[in-house]
Order: C-alpha cells, then structure tokens, then sequence
C-alpha cells in the first residue's frame, strides 16, 4: 500500500460518526487522562469541530489545559479489532470563535445535535490537529503531518 493509499483512508476515519476524546483532568493536584465519546464534525479546513457542554467533565478540562486527543476507530465489527485501521490525533482545543457559522456546520455533519445545539450551556470547539498516528493494521504504523491529513 503507498504513502497517498494510507493518506486517503486516514483521511476516511476523520470522517467516521463518532470518535473518542482525551483531555486532561486535575484531581487533588495530579493530572490524570479522562476520555469520553464525542460525535466529532470535520470542518473544510481540516480543524474537528465538538459540540460541548460547559457541564460536562471534557468541556472544562479543555478550558483549563486545551491540550487533547482524539481516537478514531475504524476497527469496529472487525473479529481482530488490532488487524484495522484508527488514527489519534494529538492536538488543541479551543472555543470556536464563529459559534453560529461551526454550530451550523457541526449540526449539518451530526443532525441530532439539533435538539441540544441551541441550549445556552453548549458550545462549538475547534481541535486543532498537532499530529496523526495512523494505524492502518497490526504492525503499519504512519506518522501523519497535519498539513498531510488536510489534503485533499
């Protein structure tokens, strides 16, 4: 498989439903990693767009440390999960700074979100991608560039 076969299916799990998110969360002074299930949206210009809650756990360890993670998980229905591909991405989160223009996106990519999107607690974030590892299968391991998995 080349370079741009692997390119175009990691670019593929970037646009699965739904993905796990990392953040970091403080207890007592120590800082531990906290995952949840998020149903992401891929804006054009490559940045993922995560509706949150202001009440959620994820939501305010972002604020606190923008720091973050997201696993993509095309492994799902596979008898071997590690014979299939997943990309994590490592990267920031931040407040989207056009809340109306990334809630219509995001409502667009995950129609659901339109019953919650309007609540006053909920907010469009923007992660924005630092590095790839795409896993195309056991053993095929690809360090992907941001600028990489943004093309076309």
């Amino acid at each position: 498989m080349s370079i741009s076969d692997h390119l175009s299916e990691a670019r593929g799990l970037l646009k699965l439903p739904r993905a796990s998110l990392g953040s970091l969360a403080a207890r007592d002074g120590t800082t531990y990693p906290f995952v949840s299930l998020v149903l992401p949206a891929l804006a054009a210009d490559g940045e993922i767009i995560l509706l949150l809650s202001d009440l959620s756990d994820h939501a305010k360890n972002l604020k606190r440390d923008p720091k973050a993670s997201l696993l993509f998980d095309g492994t799902i229905g596979l008898k071997e999960p590690l014979t299939g591909p997943r990309i994590t991405l490592i990267g920031e989160v931040r407040q989207s700074e056009d809340q109306a223009a990334d809630k219509a996106l995001y409502v667009a990519a995950q129609p659901s979100a339109a019953m919650y999107a309007g609540f006053g607690d909920f907010h469009a974030f923007r992660f924005r991608i630092v590095e790839g590892l795409f896993v195309a299968g056991f053993g095929r391991i690809h360090r992907i560039a941001p600028h990489e998995l943004i093309g076309s």
